[in-house]
């Protein structure tokens, strides 16, 4: 099979795109290295550098007999979506628009979309099924919500086979890649960047919610078995169906369980400081996994020490991320 990857220089899409190539695929990556890493580009892949807002470009590579589309290019920054927001619906909403157009044009009839748990904002019930209705609280959640409506329609209008993953917390390295985003916002970098000496302390935002020890309870998936439902997915796709899928562990870890999980990994102090609730943090995110199990025959395999492990090999070998 022949496979367009879009953001694949970044963390997830550059690992994506290394195991498709494992696999003895063949691998397109399309990344404008806007937030994207040269460095992270896996060798065997041919990268093209083209904005998915440039539609005219989008025409060459799709017309190199792709058989299938993996799609993570997107901006993903919450805080950034809340300040500015035509930036999500340009980029994330607009680009995929112009990538859909492309794909039928040139009749690439396969996708696989990188979604997010953000769609569903703060839900009542935990675990969370892809039942629960969507009600996403900023623009990055409402962008990707936007682009899970248009691949459904898309799939019900022209015959498009496709699925959307919805990601729970992302963690973990893979080989030579790793997480570099600037600015982190993810809580296992931040935790690591402090075990370093690279940050004086960690900050625990909110101490005072109805969960074991008062912290916020997330739900964290290794990089490497979130790549691999993607492998499965595409193998699963169904002419005029979407699909979608959680992908989480099922299994939710506090603030502070993260933390003294990093301080056993690293054998570091790690100080971390208490602050107050964020706007928008929910007390509790955690995925119903059950619908990925059955339909994938998938099945998460590594724990957060494993996570935090592999995360914490790649910043010490990388202690300035890609430095690209």
């Amino acid at each position: 099979m022949k496979a367009l990857v879009t953001g694949g220089a970044g963390y997830v899409g550059s690992v994506v795109a290394a195991q498709l190539l494992d696999a003895g695929h063949e691998v397109v990556v399309l990344d404008d290295l806007s937030r994207g890493h040269a460095a992270a580009l896996p060798p065997g892949s041919e990268h093209v550098q083209v904005s998915l807002n440039d539609r005219a470009a989008l025409d060459e590579p799709l017309s190199r007999g792709i058989d299938a589309v993996l799609h993570f290019a997107a901006l993903s920054l919450v805080a950034e979506s809340v300040e500015r927001p035509e930036r999500y619906w340009t980029n994330n909403v607009g680009g995929t628009r112009n990538l859909l157009d492309a794909m039928r044009g040139h009749g690439v009839r396969r996708l696989v979309f990188s979604s997010t748990a953000a769609t569903y904002g703060e839900p009542d019930d935990i675990p969370i099924t892809e039942d629960a209705p969507p009600a996403p609280v900023n623009a990055y959640g409402a962008s990707k919500l936007a682009v899970d409506l248009m691949i459904r329609d898309e799939c019900r209008a022209h015959g498009l086979a496709a699925a959307s993953l919805r990601y729970f917390n992302v963690a973990g390295a893979s080989r030579s890649l790793g997480e570099d985003h600037d600015p982190e916002t993810h809580l296992i970098p931040l935790v690591l960047q402090a075990a370093s000496g690279a940050r004086d302390h960690i900050k625990v935002f909110g101490t005072d919610y109805p969960t074991r020890d008062g912290t916020a309870v997330r739900d964290y998936i290794h990089i490497e078995d979130l790549g691999q439902a993607h492998l499965l997915a595409l193998d699963r796709l169904e002419p005029g169906t979407h699909q979608v899928l959680n992908l989480g562990t099922g299994d939710g870890y506090t603030v502070r369980e993260v933390i003294d999980a990093a301080r056993r990994v690293t054998g570091r102090e790690i100080p971390a400081r208490d602050e107050g609730r964020r706007a928008g943090d929910p007390p509790q995110l955690v995925a119903s996994n059950e619908r990925a199990r059955a339909v994938l025959g998938w099945e998460p395999e590594r724990s957060l020490e494993q996570m935090i492990a592999d995360a914490w090999e790649w910043h010490r070998a990388h202690p300035a991320g890609y430095g690209d």
